[in-house]
């Protein structure tokens, strides 16, 4: 078999496991993530829960991102288990992060709403901050894909370089 094949070979296969350790390190740094969407206006708010254990982790994240955007008309409303309001914060951009401590052991909830009677759609979620090691499994996941495409890449010049000397 030509170098040209093998490499063709090796490099869709690395491809491949790429693609899979992609959707597997997405599968692992969302879970225990709540996430929602809908509607949002002056009457109708957003809520998600997520229940969050205090010995599991000591900080949640947030993720808030509002379609057809309008400057200081949203807000993201972080509340704890005992209902005391821990974070306040008026959505200045498109989507927002916001990381939060967990000092209680409960039910957390992310309230998303407006000051606009136009409705506009919400995505949100609230979870754990996600450690390193499961962030890891995306950048190997990234890197196995690009030495897969070079390789594909010098596979299709090895196979070019071929048939101009059969020539």
């Amino acid at each position: 078999m030509q170098k040209s094949g093998i490499l063709l070979i090796v490099s869709g296969t690395l491809i491949v496991i790429g693609l899979s350790l992609l959707v597997l390190g997405n599968q692992i740094i969302l879970e225990g993530v709540s996430q929602e969407n809908g509607k949002v206006s002056l009457n109708q708010d957003l809520t998600i829960l997520n229940n969050f254990e205090e010995q599991d982790t000591t900080s949640g994240i947030i993720a808030v991102q509002v379609m057809d955007f309008k400057d200081n008309t949203f807000s993201a409303r972080i509340i704890n288990p005992l209902g005391i309001e821990i974070i306040s914060q008026i959505i200045n951009e498109e989507t927002i992060e916001t990381e939060f401590e967990i000092l209680e052991s409960g039910t957390y909830k992310l309230i998303i709403d407006s000051t606009s009677n136009k409705e506009a759609h919400v995505f949100g979620a609230i979870g754990p901050v996600p450690d390193a090691g499961k962030k890891s499994i995306g950048f190997i996941s990234i890197y196995v894909l690009v030495i897969g495409m070079i390789g594909l890449g010098l596979a299709g010049i090895l196979g070019i370089k071929n048939k101009i000397r059969s020539v």
